[in-house]
């Protein structure tokens, strides 16, 4: 009979494909003379209708494998706060675009389970919001907004 708990390894291996996962769903497209990096996920959620859901849906993923390595119910049910913050804050129009942008849900997911992992260990890393990436991001899109709007 073999032990079907995860040993550290498989954490290791869960958190490298969650790094990836949250690379290229919340960083891989970097934009130009700035810092700032966002994903596919705020680009599906420019999708009318379905983009938000979709978004929702790709996070889940990030949860199956908290689930699969036995995080307890306390980091799950923080994950799907997160989801669903992103969720909502995607919803508004115009601040929404840039609020999935600069939340990146899948990252702070990730970091979570991370820092749940790494207190198993006796470490303990920090992640903080980065407020004026949101703010400046939000003026940007609002600004194009009223361009286009003014263009019209």
């Amino acid at each position: 009979m073999t032990d079907s708990t995860p040993t550290e390894a498989d954490h290791r291996r869960t958190l490298e494909r969650l790094d990836r996962f949250s690379y290229w769903t919340d960083s891989n497209i970097r934009v130009p003379f700035t810092g700032f990096r966002f994903g596919l996920s705020p680009l599906i959620g420019l999708i009318p209708g379905i983009g938000d859901f979709a978004g929702l849906i790709l996070s889940l993923y990030v949860l199956y494998e908290a689930r699969r390595i036995g995080a307890p119910g306390k980091i799950q049910r923080k994950m799907i706060r997160i989801m669903l913050i992103e969720f909502f804050g995607g919803l508004i129009p115009v601040f929404g675009d840039a609020f999935d942008a600069v939340y990146k849900a899948n990252t702070r997911n990730t970091e979570l389970l991370r820092n749940y992992l790494y207190r198993q260990l006796g470490e303990e890393p920090e992640w903080k919001f980065p407020w004026f990436t949101f703010i400046w991001m939000s003026l940007l899109i609002l600004l194009l907004g009223w361009l286009v709007y003014m263009l019209v």
